[in-house]
């Protein structure tokens, strides 16, 4: 590993070839300056992200390429969606999509190992796919960077090239007051789950009202894709089992949940082929999986990724998470949502998707009406309880007259 500037990074990225496959950390963890250079350096380039930021470079010559796509991609003239599960995702870097350069962002050394901190996901694999086929691999050494253990630890010896920098790391935006359905959903997916549960939940209103309502749990464990704040909130009331780690592969949160994780042993980073594996997930007691959705059909088919037709996302862990979860012992699925989009003014309970599948058949679906169960029920009881239970009432009497002509039960 030797260091560099940023103009002396800039300067031996332009000596690469033409328009390489350039794999850079996403989410809270982008070495932004390592981007800008890129961009100096090289006429074409194909950048490479998970659930990229504001800030990803939109000209011609640049291809965005990414299996989740992140607002700093989302409206990219040269977006390249990958349909992917994100467990699936390292298989892409070993044959389909080998990456030219990674650039990862890092604690520095301790021990020496340098740290992945708060963002492991895919990029252990990236770098080995990189460093198997003679590419660049680039580290951003930023002082303020969480040091964190498990996949996270990084040997010195994979990285050419290292570049120190010192900023501050990006938080999500304070968040706004949750109105009174999402703390009806939250309320309602927290009476769902029992002491001793593993939970995997993700960022948003609704996880946030049910963490809220976990507190008076104890023995919970965490296996989950990501965690925001509500770790902490989980830590402070005793509900967390003491004896068993935090496991995730990335984190996004405020600046004391980057504290509590620095040299935290407790908190357990790994790779996505572990944490996103559904045969570990598995094998986590009452494994309890909390997703949510954009909308939901009568058949229990949930759309999570595309509105009007325009992808916004894409399938992340969902599908990874819901099948692990089902598989659990005591395991269940749940996906957590309001019955009416505030913003569209539209129910979220439809009658058959016109966008393509995320996910389907959770064991439940709620919403602030209530829970509506899936696995186990034929159909007709499927549509039933989805309608009965979880829909806006101002949509049920159009929603069964939908669900006689699919077949699905009376009108």
């Amino acid at each position: 590993m030797r260091r560099a500037t940023l103009d002396q990074l800039q300067r031996l990225l332009s000596s690469l070839p033409d328009a390489p496959r350039v794999v850079v950390a996403g989410n809270a963890a982008t070495p932004w300056e390592a981007v800008a250079a890129l961009d100096r350096a090289l006429p074409a380039y194909r950048v490479w992200m998970l659930n990229a930021g504001p800030g990803v470079p939109d000209r011609p010559g640049v291809v965005a390429e990414t299996p989740f796509v992140g607002v700093g991609m989302r409206r990219h003239s040269g977006l390249e969606y990958l349909p992917c599960r994100l467990s699936m995702v390292p298989l892409l870097f070993t044959a389909l999509r080998p990456p030219d350069v990674v650039m990862v962002q890092c604690a520095p050394a301790r021990d020496g190992m340098l740290s992945l901190g708060i963002e492991v996901n895919v990029l252990p694999a990236a770098i080995e796919a990189c460093r198997t086929r003679g590419g660049l691999v680039v580290a951003v050494v930023n002082e303020r960077m969480p040091y964190t253990f498990g996949d996270a630890l990084l040997d010195p010896s994979l990285v050419d090239v290292a570049v120190e920098v010192d900023e501050a790391l990006p938080s999500p935006p304070a968040a706004s007051v949750a109105d009174d359905a999402s703390h009806v959903v939250g309320e309602q997916v927290a009476g769902l789950v029992q002491d001793g549960a593993t939970l995997q939940m993700g960022i948003g209103a609704v996880p946030d009202a049910a963490i809220g309502r976990l507190t008076s749990r104890r023995g919970l464990r965490i296996w989950t894709e990501m965690f925001s704040d509500g770790l902490l909130t989980l830590e402070r009331a005793g509900s967390l089992d003491a004896d068993h780690p935090v496991t995730a592969s990335f984190c996004f949160g405020s600046a004391e949940l980057y504290d509590h994780v620095d040299r935290n042993p407790r908190i357990r980073m790994l790779r996505t082929e572990k944490t996103n594996s559904p045969a570990l997930i598995a094998a986590n007691p009452a494994m309890t999986s909390i997703n949510t959705a954009l909308e939901v059909d009568l058949y229990g088919q949930a759309n999570a990724s595309r509105v009007n037709g325009r992808i916004h996302s894409g399938y992340g862990g969902q599908t990874d998470f819901i099948v692990g979860a089902l598989h659990a012992g005591g395991g269940q699925a749940l996906l957590a949502l309001r019955s009416w989009h505030p913003k569209a003014d539209v129910s979220t309970i439809v009658p058959l998707l016109d966008e393509p599948v995320t996910s389907f058949q959770p064991s439940a679906v709620v919403t602030e009406h209530g829970i509506a169960p899936l696995f186990g029920n034929d159909q007709e009881a499927q549509a039933r309880a989805l309608i009965d239970r979880a829909a806006h009432p101002r949509v049920r009497d159009e929603l069964w007259e939908e669900a006689g002509i699919l077949g699905l039960g009376r009108p």
